[in-house]
């Protein structure tokens, strides 16, 4: 890994560090608009989807960048090897090197089948088997030739997976509610907290209820406990171990531990070591996906991402619609201080969908070690956060227009609603606050503004806006299958982009395991009697507090 660098000593970055001081100081968006009748024309790139023939519009040019700007950023990401790490996933090479693991989500998703290989060995075929199994299945599930143990239809889905297993089908389900089977009951159980498991059993019947356990190991601890405690519920009922085979599948490569746990075989879908659990809901994770909104709408799904799988392969760096939205979030992060990332969805369906994101951005680049193996001399990560507006605006706008902080933000909207009600009039009200927020935080208002609206001296410096806070507009026709997992594939290689630049790894979580590790030793504890003095003060007072507590003292 020795032939990549450091940002910081790159090239092109005392360039573009030389260009933040000309321009990051002067920056006045509005005054770059007037300046400019063609800025938006020149500034926004429009991604065609080769699936429904629909477009989505990207308008960077609220952002604080010309195009000049542009150009020294593309060069940074040639300078930082970008394209060849980006080919390199593309072929297979086993990027993610502390794992020594290929990252290869993207061949999920190769509806095309394209020519892909790992250690020279084809996974096209594999994949297509996979599919091919997830759609028999979800077919008869959603057709009611799957019956339960009694012969009654499927009506309730349980997922039991937590990451990637659990934030990936929540968020599509229900992104793409519109495309679902609303005689279909969906449940998604990832925390340990019993209450998790127990809200979602009390609303099934263990007669009608399918239960998907998403693991690719099968040995994750919470997504084994819950569907352990699953099992004993379903057994409750239904007395016959053999029954467990109707009602139990698992998202799983563990044969030994499927098997052991009461499943039949066949009702396995595997997964490769190069599918990662952030990215995971394009393989048989996405199970409860195609199950819920019909193999064919989750087909136009991993089509969407191909889509633009195939625009982040091939198109120039200047014209590439990831890579521009990746290094403007160095830009911000690296020049300007900004810590953090706004995503905020003007569409209640996707409700979900910042939080999804966070798991993305913060476990891919939450990293402070390069490819080298040297602490970072710069900033990495940004701190991804968003609700759905317009209740966002209700609630947190308030710090991107009068706050100190600086928050790039995107908003995204669909023009065409799937519940057009009131004659459109929602959708309507709904776009006017897409365009006025963005506008807002752009132009601000001064305080001769504020003065002829008749406000009063000592309110003058409260009502000042100062405006000129960076957004990236975000318009599609309508979130399709198509179009949201083109948008899912926008932000992955966004981030992937975010990462090459800053020489880490984005593909290894090895944060996520120290805790895990702990957890594992104090569970032992916590059945040991007597006080525990094992830990710090702090620690062994806490746990000896709750066994008084919780009467396991």
């Amino acid at each position: 890994m020795a032939e990549f660098a450091q940002m910081l000593d790159l090239p092109s970055w005392s360039k573009l560090q030389k260009h933040h001081e000309e321009l990051g100081v002067n920056i006045v968006l509005k005054e770059f608009f007037q300046k400019d009748p063609e800025r938006f024309r020149k500034l926004s790139r429009t991604f065609k989807n080769t699936v429904d023939g629909s477009e989505i519009l990207f308008d960077f040019s609220k952002n604080f960048i010309t195009e000049e700007t542009i150009q020294i950023l593309v060069q940074v990401a040639k300078d930082a090897g970008l394209e060849k790490l980006r080919d390199d996933m593309f072929a297979g090479e086993k990027i993610n090197f502390t794992e020594k693991r290929a990252v290869y989500h993207v061949a999920l998703r190769n509806v095309s089948n394209q020519p892909m290989q790992v250690d020279g060995k084809s996974v096209v075929e594999e994949v297509n088997s996979v599919l091919d199994h997830m759609k028999d299945f979800s077919d008869q599930v959603r057709d009611g030739q799957w019956k339960g143990y009694t012969g009654k239809k499927i009506k309730t889905i349980i997922n039991i997976g937590i990451g990637g297993s659990d934030l990936g089908p929540v968020m599509v389900t229900e992104a793409l509610k519109p495309y679902g089977d609303r005689d279909m009951k969906l449940h998604f159980v990832s925390n340990i907290d019993g209450t998790h498991m127990a809200e979602a059993l009390k609303d099934s019947d263990p007669e009608d209820t399918l239960f998907l356990v998403a693991s690719k190991t099968f040995t994750t601890a919470e997504t084994v406990t819950n569907a352990n405690s699953a099992k004993h519920w379903f057994m409750e009922k239904a007395k016959d171990e053999k029954a467990i085979a109707k009602h139990f599948v698992a998202l799983s490569t563990n044969v030994e531990e499927v098997t052991k746990f009461g499943i039949d075989k066949e009702n396995m879908f595997g997964f490769e070591s190069w599918v990662g659990g952030r990215y995971s809901v394009w393989s048989a994770i996405g199970l409860s996906v195609a199950i819920y909104i019909g193999f064919k709408n989750f087909h136009d799904f991993l089509a969407g991402a191909h889509a633009m799988d195939m625009h982040f392969k091939n198109t120039p760096l200047e014209q590439n619609i990831p890579v521009i939205g990746g290094l403007l979030s160095v830009w911000y992060s690296d020049c300007f201080g900004a810590q953090t990332h706004l995503v905020s969805p003007f569409d209640q369906y996707m409700h979900r969908f910042p939080a999804y994101l966070q798991q993305l951005s913060m476990e891919s680049n939450g990293k402070a070690i390069t490819r080298s193996g040297d602490y970072v001399k710069y900033t990495t990560g940004a701190i991804l956060f968003g609700e759905p507006a317009t209740n966002a605006q209700h609630s947190f706008y308030q710090l991107l227009h009068q706050g100190t902080k600086l928050i790039p933000t995107d908003f995204i909207l669909a023009a065409e609603s799937h519940n057009p009600i009131e004659n459109n009039v929602h959708q309507k009200m709904l776009a006017s606050n897409f365009f006025a927020q963005a506008e807002a935080l752009m132009v601000g208002k001064d305080e001769n503004q504020v003065k002829a609206e008749g406000a009063p001296d000592d309110l003058v410096p409260h009502k000042k806006f100062l405006g000129n806070r960076p957004t990236t507009s975000i318009l599609a026709q309508k979130i399709t299958p198509s179009t949201l997992g083109a948008l899912i594939a926008y932000y992955e290689h966004f981030t992937f982009t975010e990462g090459a630049i800053w020489n880490i790894n984005s593909f290894d979580q090895w944060g996520v395991e120290l805790g895990k590790s702990l957890a594992k030793k104090i569970q032992a504890e916590l059945d040991q009697s007597g006080e525990n003095t094992t830990h710090d003060s702090s620690t062994s007072g806490l746990i000896n507090e709750f066994k008084k507590k919780a009467g396991i003292a």
